[in-house]
Order: C-alpha cells, then sequence, then structure tokens
C-alpha cells in the first residue's frame, strides 16, 4: 500500500492510478490533499468544464458512480471523478467488484472515505489493496509531528526552528489540517526562503514564544521557580488556550522522559533522540534536569503529578481553582 508521499510523488509526474479510494477513520488530512491535489493537477482549467465530476455519496448510488466513470473523456486524456463523503456508499461497494477489476483507464475515479474504517475482511477492500488503489491514513504520534512540520515547510522552501515547531505542536496538538492552514498563512506573509521562528509564530499566530508548555518544561527542569510561576500564572488567565489537564499530561511526559534518559546507557545526542522520541535539539534539556532530578525525585514528581491531575477532575480537591493547583504543583516539585 502505497504512502501519501509516494501518491504525490506519482501525481507530480503525471502517473494517475484508474481508482484511488482514500480512508481517514480518525485523521482526514490526507484525504483531503491528495483528493485536491487531483483535482487541481489532472486536468487544465478548459478541461474541467465537460470532464470533472464531484459527486456526494449522499446523493448517489453506486451505479451513478460506475455510470460516470465509464464515460470517455471529451478532448481530454482523463476524466476525473471525485466522490466526496464515500462512506455513505460503503454498504453497497459490492457492486464496485467488476468495475475495479476492469477500470477505464482514462478515468481518475477518487472515493474519500471520511470517519469511517473499510472492513478489511471485505471483498471490495481487499482487492482494491491487492491493485494497489487503497490509500488508508492514520494519525500522527505527536513527536511525528514537528518533523512533518519541517518536512512540509522544506517542500515550499522555507525551513523552521524546532522551539517553532514545538510551539505548533503544543498549541494545535495532531490535527494537521489545522497545522496546515496556520503554515499556509505562514507562507503567505513571509518570503519564501524563510526560517520561521518563534517570534514569527507569536507575530502571526498568536501563540507566545514565552509561556507555553515547552518554556514551562525547560524552566522545571533547571528549577527556575520563578519563570516557571510566571507561566503558571499566565496559563491560568488563558485557561481556554492551556487548560490544567493538558499541562498536567506534558509534566508527565517530560518528567516520565527524564526516567528514561536516566536509563540510557548512552545519553549521545543522536541516540537520546531516538529512544525519547524527541528532536535532537530538545535532548540538552533532559541533560539539564537529569542534574537537577535524580531518577527517584523524578518518579516522585511523577507521582505528584498524578495526584494534581485526579484533583483537576475534582477528587479530593474542594473545587480547588485549577490555577492554584498548577501554582502548587510547581512548587512541590522544584523544592
Amino acid at each position: 500500500m502505497k504512502d501519501f508521499k509516494s501518491i504525490l510523488s506519482d501525481l507530480d509526474r503525471r502517473q494517475f492510478s484508474p481508482i484511488y479510494c482514500l480512508v481517514g477513520e480518525k485523521e482526514t488530512f490526507f484525504v483531503d490533499l491528495i483528493a485536491e491535489k487531483i483535482e487541481q493537477s489532472v486536468l487544465s482549467e478548459d478541461e474541467k468544464a465537460f470532464n470533472q465530476s464531484i459527486l456526494y455519496g449522499k446523493d448517489v448510488t453506486i451505479e451513478d458512480v460506475i455510470g460516470q466513470a465509464k464515460q470517455y473523456p471529451m478532448m481530454a486524456e482523463h476524466r476525473v471523478i471525485i466522490v466526496r463523503e464515500a462512506q455513505a456508499l460503503l454498504k453497497d461497494m459490492d457492486s464496485l467488484l467488476s468495475y475495479i477489476e476492469q477500470p477505464q483507464q482514462n478515468t481518475v475515479l477518487v472515493f474519500c472515505v471520511k470517519h469511517k474504517k473499510m472492513d478489511g475482511r471485505n471483498s471490495v477492500t481487499k482487492l482494491l489493496k491487492k491493485k494497489d488503489f487503497y490509500f488508508e491514513t492514520k494519525p500522527l504520534y505527536e513527536n511525528q509531528v514537528s518533523p512533518w512540520i519541517s518536512e512540509t515547510l522544506s517542500a515550499s522552501g522555507y525551513s523552521i526552528a524546532p522551539k517553532a515547531s514545538e510551539m505548533l505542536v503544543e498549541f494545535l496538538g495532531n490535527n494537521l489540517s489545522l497545522i496546515y492552514k496556520e503554515l499556509e498563512k505562514l507562507r503567505y506573509v513571509v518570503p519564501k526562503g524563510t526560517r520561521i521562528t518563534p517570534e514569527l509564530i507569536e507575530e502571526n499566530i498568536g501563540i507566545s514564544k514565552d509561556f507555553n508548555s515547552f518554556e514551562l518544561n525547560k524552566a522545571i527542569g533547571i528549577k527556575d521557580e520563578v519563570k516557571a510561576q510566571q507561566i503558571a500564572f499566565y496559563f491560568a488567565q488563558n485557561p481556554k488556550h492551556h487548560p490544567l489537564p493538558l499541562t498536567v499530561a506534558t509534566l508527565n511526559s517530560f518528567f516520565n522522559k527524564l526516567l528514561r534518559y536516566h536509563a540510557l546507557k548512552d545519553k549521545s545526542q543522536q541516540a537520546a533522540s531516538r529512544a525519547l522520541g524527541v528532536s535532537p535539539f530538545f535532548v540538552k534539556d533532559y541533560s539539564f534536569a537529569a542534574q537537577k532530578y535524580s531518577m527517584k525525585q523524578a518518579s516522585q514528581a511523577i507521582a505528584l503529578i498524578r495526584e494534581v491531575d485526579m484533583k483537576s477532575k475534582g477528587v479530593n480537591s474542594n473545587q480547588i481553582p485549577h490555577g492554584d493547583l498548577l501554582k502548587e504543583l510547581l512548587v512541590n516539585l522544584m523544592r
């Protein structure tokens, strides 16, 4: 089964498959990206009027789709049929078997299946996979998102500082659609060849370069209590973008990685980066923190963080404000 990079590469070389079944149960970004690429690149603007159809699964039948797919292009090499919301047709996909066996070679037929998963035991799914017509996208793990951001910007002639990338991940998580929209905004306002810095992120997207979870982890790691409490105050004033459960999860991840760093035999930058699943740029933060927190202290920190996590959910907290819970946690972590 091809990945999205090879599919996009084939499209750039005008090597088109007669069928693309694009499936995204939890992550739909690549489904939209590939479908849009096909919509924009296969036909010229003049050819689209007679040779490109956008259908919606809830409004058509499989027979309707096959009927359109079997038509020959008019004054063009290809005909493009894109079926959006194709998940509405899944129960009738068996009717597609004979067409998959012998597709119209001049047609590019695209099914966009979103928020559903095709049954791997189904004959249609098996045949689509066998013919290499099937692409299923899966969510990226959080430690994969920063490299994806760098690759995406690099392909457009930009680069990005590791901290700037982490700021986007912290603010937007692994929602690739949202991240891509913000990257598009940056590419619109800064010239090609620019290195995206935390300052540019703050100026154009509104994410603070000084008050974020990355900076909080860093301050805790070196036991800079003043900076950590300043960030905690900022979080308390901006709970929508910095909810306590998310901050607690980030702190828990930091100290879990610190425990793993302590246990490493090879603490070189590259080895630690691979073992921890972080950019080499951030390995130094764990190296510094390891000098401030022993393995026992890191374990105790995790216990404290889990206790606050329970309190943030109303267990034994007497409705203590989340800002106060975080400030108390920071004192207990660093003293």
